[in-house]
């Protein structure tokens, strides 16, 4: 009996995606995100482009600049684009595709319930033609941040996703969360050849093992029992790092402008934002767990007592949790008012823990407080530098990659920036917790010198809010 040959596994064909338009004004880069696979963007993309390209929005800049790469991308091709244009080029060789522009009329018969003269409907159509077209020798996929537009596609038998490409994580339990805990076990597995010695009041532990290599600069590490140890990585080369010893900001000699920390992650964020080595803060935790309170805190004691910093500058983004109310009256400071009364809660905590002075004093410490904090509007940010200056941005959970990165920019020679937020309270409209521009600082500052971050766990506010962000 004659034994058959194994087929010759054939190579996968790359894939053809099709573009909605909100991935376009969604990242505008996206024409270079699918590497060896193929593009096409249908006739009613380009439409929908020209018709959101107006006006001085993200989604209008990001449609802008959508259509002057495509223009750049067909410009590369002067011979023609029926057969593709090659992405090689205009790229600079991250994607090594080709884009396909819709070049024929498309026909195809859809259900009587989705009318042709909504675009989302024409796009289907496309996506269909294609299908029918290459007759499954080929992958065609939708590719959409539209969540009804999957849908529909896929009740109509086509393939569709979503825009992965700036998401950081897919599942924001894996963010860094800056602590790590260590037990007994730790210390046999990497303490074998540990050296440590004191240096003005910290002890330094320097230690190597098959653990270490996972331990990032400023991480911080605890261990609870009879032998409890708070530190953080300061230096670390390979598989060798050294351990610092914390300032114990529990305690009261050690407090922060009347502010003591109430548990361990407080503790580690008030070492973070009051060492000067630190440029750039990171704090997550959900409602009530002190974010606003021990940057304010810290900030204050840095600004007018040891007079490290001249002012502090702080700001967030205006996005209601209901309707808006309409235009404010007033400066520009006088606008943001509103949207400032955590800064005014935490001020009134603060400034009943500067001693007995009576109201006349109490009201001297408030105005004098005041007089030092700015607060600022996101508007105006493009193309200022902040020189020796403590900058707080607060509900940083609302802002885009983008907005971020023009904000931390911003900061000059001996400036402080704290980012503050919880991305489980994300206001902004298409913005995830995967794709919010504070969950991206955090993963993309990780392990940097000069930066930290610190989840923090436990709320503080009181057992009324702890209850209430545990069971609703």
């Amino acid at each position: 009996m004659a034994t058959r040959r194994p087929a010759k596994s054939k190579t996968p064909a790359t894939k053809l995606f099709v573009l909605d338009t909100n991935v376009l004004m969604h990242d505008p880069t996206s024409l270079f995100r699918f590497e060896e696979h193929d593009i096409f963007v249908p006739m009613m993309t380009l439409e929908e482009l020209d018709s959101n390209k107006k006006g001085m929005s993200e989604v209008a800049r990001n449609a802008r600049q959508a259509s002057r790469t495509l223009d750049e991308i067909v410009q590369s091709c002067p011979e023609g684009i029926e057969a593709g244009i090659s992405l090689l080029g205009p790229s600079s060789e991250l994607a090594s595709g080709r884009l396909f522009l819709q070049t024929e009329a498309i026909n195809v018969q859809l259900p009587a319930a989705l009318p042709t003269a909504k675009g989302d409907n024409q796009i289907l159509a496309v996506v269909m033609h294609l299908f029918e077209k290459f007759d499954r020798k080929r992958p065609v996929i939708l590719v959409s941040k539209d969540i009804n537009m999957r849908i529909k596609a896929r009740a109509l038998g086509l393939e569709a996703q979503d825009y992965f490409n700036d998401k950081v994580l897919e599942d924001t339990d894996l963010l860094y969360t800056g602590t790590k805990e260590i037990d007994a076990a730790f210390w046999e597995a990497n303490g074998k050849d540990m050296e440590s010695w004191k240096q003005e009041s910290r002890t330094y532990y320097k230690i190597k093992g098959p653990d270490t290599a996972d331990l990032l600069i400023n991480e911080f590490v605890f261990q609870d029992g009879e032998q409890p140890l708070q530190a953080w990585v300061k230096e670390k080369a390979g598989k060798v790092v050294t351990l610092e010893t914390l300032i114990d900001f529990s305690h009261q000699k050690n407090n922060v402008w009347g502010i003591t920390a109430r548990n361990r992650e407080q503790n580690f964020a008030l070492n973070l934002l009051m060492n000067p080595e630190i440029d750039f803060v990171t704090l997550l935790g959900q409602a009530g767990t002190g974010k606003t309170l021990l940057t304010l805190a810290a900030s204050l004691t840095q600004v007018l007592e040891t007079k490290r910093y001249s002012e502090i500058i702080m700001t967030r983004v205006t996005v209601p949790v209901g309707e808006d109310i309409g235009f404010l009256p007033g400066t520009e400071e006088e606008k943001m008012a509103p949207w400032m009364g955590a800064l005014e809660d935490n001020l009134d905590v603060l400034n009943g823990t500067t001693g007995e002075g009576g109201e006349w004093g109490r009201a001297a410490t408030r105005d004098l407080i005041r007089s030092r904090i700015k607060i600022k509007s996101l508007n105006f940010m493009r193309g200022r530098t902040f020189i020796n200056k403590f900058l707080i941005i607060d509900e940083a959970q609302n802002l885009t990659p983008k907005q971020m990165k023009t904000l931390i920019t911003r900061a000059g020679p001996g400036t402080k920036v704290v980012c503050l937020g919880n991305i489980a309270q994300i206001d902004t409209p298409y913005l995830t917790e995967g794709s919010s521009g504070l969950t991206y600082v955090v993963d993309r500052f990780k392990g940097w010198p000069h930066s930290g971050h610190i989840t923090l766990q436990r709320g503080e506010r009181s057992r009324l809010a702890d209850h209430a962000a545990e069971v609703l």
